[in-house]
């Protein structure tokens, strides 16, 4: 009698086990190599006087220092161009896009080695001192170890997006010492759902990782600052015009990213020399501007401390750092923009304050507040995510105040970019491979099914010679009121039916239509089916019907809203 309910009642206990293991696990692993990674290349930016620390170190040789800030970009450039065309089946940088691509679509990351040679990539970028972020690296990283998961035949639904996202979520709170952001980044940008059955296993991995960074390595803050309040109200009105201005410079720089890559390929033919070649151009600039060597975190340590830049010296910071990144990542170095996108915004609102302050001669609370809020305004435009911007603030300085502040210049910022570009550069990179989620999560699914994918077999065809006695007998036998007519070269020639003899096709879909297109185009169509012809030449390929249409339409809208309210 009390069998069957226990059987039943198990079934989600051993979910909750399993989602909880893979978090612990895909967690910790994330974390450990995530530690891993921005050792290496703190290590390598030593060695090859990357770093300021090592080149005040080795100021006595200034012969040194000169050859290595031109050869160590320049040669690591072309390492990276090597490694991707001789290593990577993919033959490119993999990032965060990919991972949304996995997660998002339900398929599983690129191959393995791909992965494994972007983020080996990756840290000889980082270590040479590429214009280039390591967090959209880090993120790929953990999001390897969530897709091994990929291979574990458990029965829990969706189980591999889930341990992808774990992977991300535990990359991100190890990164930042920030286990809130991390959380939300994951949900935020990768799963864009807040499911319980993804919420929970999420929230153990990114604990985790906070817990292996935070306790056991002890990883200090990225910048720590004191900040006493917002000491007049009007700097609200401020903080909202700096939110404006990043957004415009946001937008800017993320036109640039997205342009430079094509100029490069145009420019160069070969893709192995690109990075070279903006390695190069790194190393020319780094002579006069060495902040623009690598992640700059110094620099961005030093953009909250006032005095510590002039406002002419922040301005060529500023565009040196949007063009070089925008080049290195376009001529294929494997890096992320959300840490250059960190310094840029930071540097720009340095500026901004320099600027009010000293030449509008309005009292202000500091330059910190403005740094660090124009920095987070500047990168949530980037990635998209103003939740997690606004969160690291937080976590980071553990400061309401400071916090408020960037929100109000996120949220402007947010405003401004998504109406004139989109919600991120991450999605106009999906949307230029045909997954566009400006207008949801449901149409950006149905616009990669092809309509190809429903042809029926049942679609009665006829001939130019077919009498219409015969035709009418045909389609009296299958059911059907319309049969496509065929010329001699097996192109669509129109639509037959007993009524009206043969006519044009009032609708036809090519090969590359999609279900939502389809879904679009059939506004007020009436008929057995629409025809389905190559776009090249008009050869007739088949016939999807109406209702195969509609059902596909309900049936993947039933999938997403199911999988958007999981419960354990």
């Amino acid at each position: 009698m009390n069998a069957a309910p226990e059987s039943k009642s198990a079934r989600p206990v051993i979910r909750m086990m399993v989602l909880t293991a893979t978090a612990l696990c895909v967690g910790a692993a994330a974390s450990f190599a995530a530690i891993a990674f921005v050792e290496l290349v703190s290590a390598l930016n030593a060695a090859f006087l990357v770093a300021p620390r090592a080149r005040v170190q080795w100021e006595r040789l200034p012969w040194l220092i000169t050859l290595a800030t031109l050869l160590v970009p320049t040669l690591g450039g072309l390492g990276v161009g090597l490694l991707h065309r001789h290593l990577s089946p993919q033959r490119r940088p993999l990032g965060p896009p990919d991972v949304i691509c996995a997660v998002q679509f339900h398929r599983p990351l690129p191959d393995t080695r791909s992965g494994l040679v972007s983020t080996l990539t990756a840290i000889l970028s980082l270590g040479t001192g590429a214009s280039v972020g390591q967090y959209g690296p880090m993120v790929y990283l953990g999001a390897l170890f969530g897709g091994a998961v990929r291979q574990v035949r458990s029965g829990v639904p969706n189980l591999d997006g889930i341990a992808i996202s774990c992977g991300v979520a535990a990359a991100i709170a190890t990164a930042f010492n920030a286990p809130i952001a991390g959380l939300v980044f994951a949900h935020e940008v990768v799963l864009r759902h807040y499911a319980t059955q993804a919420f929970a296993p999420v929230t153990v991995a990114s604990a985790t990782g906070y817990v292996i960074a935070n306790v056991i390595f002890e990883r200090p803050a990225l910048f720590l600052v004191e900040f006493p309040g917002v000491a007049h109200g009007y700097e609200f009105g401020l903080f909202a015009l700096l939110g404006v201005l990043v957004a415009l410079a946001a937008i800017g720089f993320m036109r640039l990213v997205l342009a430079c890559g094509p100029w490069v390929a145009g420019l160069i033919s070969h893709p192995a020399l690109r990075p070279g070649a903006a390695g190069l151009a790194v190393g020319l600039t780094a002579l006069a501007l060495p902040d623009v060597l690598g992640i700059g975190t110094e620099t961005l340590r030093f953009a909250t401390i006032e005095g510590a830049f002039g406002q002419g010296e922040l301005i060529v910071l500023i565009l040196a750092k949007i063009v070089l990144t925008a080049l290195c990542i376009g001529a294929g170095f494997s890096g992320g923009v959300f840490s250059p996108a960190l310094l840029i915004g930071s540097l720009i609102g340095a500026l901004f304050w320099a600027l009010a302050s000293g030449v509008g001669g309005i009292a202000t609370s500091g330059v910190a507040v403005y740094a660090i809020g124009a920095m987070m305004a500047f990168a949530s435009a980037v990635i998209g995510a103003p939740l997690t911007c606004i969160l690291i603030v937080f976590e980071l300085t553990r400061n309401y105040d400071i916090t408020i502040a960037a929100m109000v210049a996120v949220v402007f910022s947010n405003l401004v970019s998504h109406r004139l570009f989109g919600r991120s550069l991450f999605d106009i990179q999906l949307a230029r491979r045909g997954m566009d989620f400006s207008k949801g999560r449901d149409r950006a699914h149905l616009a990669v099914l092809p309509v190809t994918d429903l042809l029926s077999d049942a679609a009665i065809t006829i001939g130019p010679e077919d009498p219409p006695g015969k035709v009418d007998a045909r389609l009296a036998d299958a059911g059907w009121r319309q049969a496509f007519a065929l010329d001699a070269e097996g192109r669509l020639a129109g639509v037959y039916s007993p009524s009206e003899g043969r006519t044009p096709a009032t609708l036809i879909f090519e090969d590359d239509t999609s279900l939502a297109d389809a879904m679009e185009r059939m506004r007020g169509f009436v008929g057995d089916a629409v025809p389905v012809v190559t776009r090249e030449g008009g050869r007739y390929l088949g016939a999807v019907a109406e209702a195969d249409i509609v059902s596909a339409w309900l049936d993947h809208v039933a999938r997403t809203r199911e999988e958007e309210n999981a419960a354990l």
